[in-house]
């Protein structure tokens, strides 16, 4: 089992976002300590100002939401911003959300998802300081990463500084996949990072800023004034198993560490499991021959409108088994086996893969260990890119 601190999952559903890096991670420790646990790191950057939070659900201090956290102590929250999933993280994935108000504590809600993906300069009237903090998975196309950016963009643009109080990767442990070719870039790949990058989002923060990723709409570079609030008894070996699910597809520990190569199932005509309890777990077609069965259906607030709803999908239970480390076994085993090989990919693939050649080998016949070796030289460029960057031990 992986080592975890002890959460309560009872919370108030409430709000909370800030990079300079005050890192005292003790190794001893075998709990951890996240970024939003250390009130005292950060809370002299709060105090006296103007407050905006982009949270979700995700953002716990022990058994309480960080909003309430922060207006218990008198910190003058004025917005919440929320990315996809919405402030609750109740959303479907890709469903528009609009601004809202939260009815406990009557603080406006800015949606950060949909057709505004970037706080305008009148959404940050009267902010004086930033706080980000999200539970992110560690995966390139996973896109509370992608907030972070616009979130740090906007700062940038207004002068306003982001403190992010950081959280453990849980799959932090390993770095691999193809590089982003900018040339797919879009809202699920912005940088040029591989799929599975190994690194929290402080430390990802620290490499936006510093390799001059960070651009104004007219493509000038941007820095943003950053703070960055690390975990303690963290390092990028440690299994962290967050204490609640991230987002709604991600259930668990396990299907958080499937999710790198279940999830470019959505690049294709093969069903992930939404629609089920048990999403990222388990795939299938209804053309398809394998072992288990499963029929998606409409799951308010987790997936209304699954692919193959209310069809009879065919594939594989990957549930206990050890979860592998990111693989195109998966796609390049059920692209040969799958009679309609035509129909097989979609247009989003190349998005979620990061570039053209990978769809290209695969219909070539090409087996996963040839194509994944052509990957090899990007990712030792950014493996060494990466080391300036990091906050925690490998």
């Amino acid at each position: 089992m992986p080592q975890r601190k002890i959460f309560s999952l009872i919370f108030l559903l409430c709000t909370v976002p800030l990079v300079q890096v005050y890192s005292q991670w003790d190794l001893s420790d075998t709990d951890v300590i996240v970024g939003a646990e250390r009130m005292d790191a950060y809370f002299p950057l709060l105090r006296g100002k103007y407050v905006g939070v982009v949270t979700n659900h995700t953002s716990l201090v022990g058994n309480q939401h960080l909003v309430d956290t922060l207006l218990s102590r008198n910190i003058r929250i004025k917005k919440i911003y929320s990315p996809e999933h919405g402030f609750r993280g109740d959303v479907e994935d890709g469903a528009m959300i609009d601004n809202s108000r939260d009815t406990r504590t009557k603080l406006p809600i800015i949606s950060l998802y949909g057709n505004n993906k970037k706080p305008t300069e009148s959404q940050l009237t009267g902010i004086q300081v930033m706080i980000l903090d999200l539970q992110d998975v560690g995966v390139r196309f996973y896109t509370y990463i992608s907030t972070m950016q616009k979130v740090m963009e906007a700062c940038a643009e207004n002068s306003i500084p982001l403190v992010i109080l950081d959280r453990p990767n849980p799959n932090g442990d390993y770095v691999a996949g193809p590089v982003l070719d900018m040339r797919y870039a879009s809202w699920v790949g912005l940088n040029p990072i591989p799929v599975v990058y190994g690194m929290t989002m402080g430390e990802l923060a620290k490499m936006i800023n510093g390799e001059g990723w960070l651009k104004s709409e007219s493509g000038q570079k941007l820095f943003c004034r950053l703070d960055v609030i690390t975990c303690e008894g963290y390092t990028h070996s440690t299994e962290y198993d967050p204490p609640i699910e991230p987002s709604p597809n991600l259930p668990n520990y396990e299907a958080i560490r499937w999710y790198p190569s279940l999830s470019l199932f959505q690049g294709t005509s093969f069903s992930v499991g939404r629609g089920t309890p048990y999403p990222h777990l388990i795939y299938g077609h209804p053309e398809f021959e394998g072992p288990y069965s499963f029929t998606p259906v409409v799951i308010p607030g987790k997936s209304e409108n699954p692919p193959h709803l209310r069809e009879e999908c065919h594939g594989e239970d990957l549930r206990g088994l050890e979860p592998e480390k990111f693989t195109l076994r998966f796609i390049t085993e059920t692209y040969k086996q799958y009679n309609g090989t035509d129909k097989y990919f979609n247009s989003y693939f190349r998005k979620l893969i990061g570039n053209g050649d990978t769809e290209e080998m695969i219909k070539q016949g090409k087996s996963y260990k040839e194509i994944e070796k052509t990957w090899e030289a990007g990712l030792f460029e950014f493996k060494e890119k990466r080391k300036k960057y990091l906050l925690y031990p490998d």
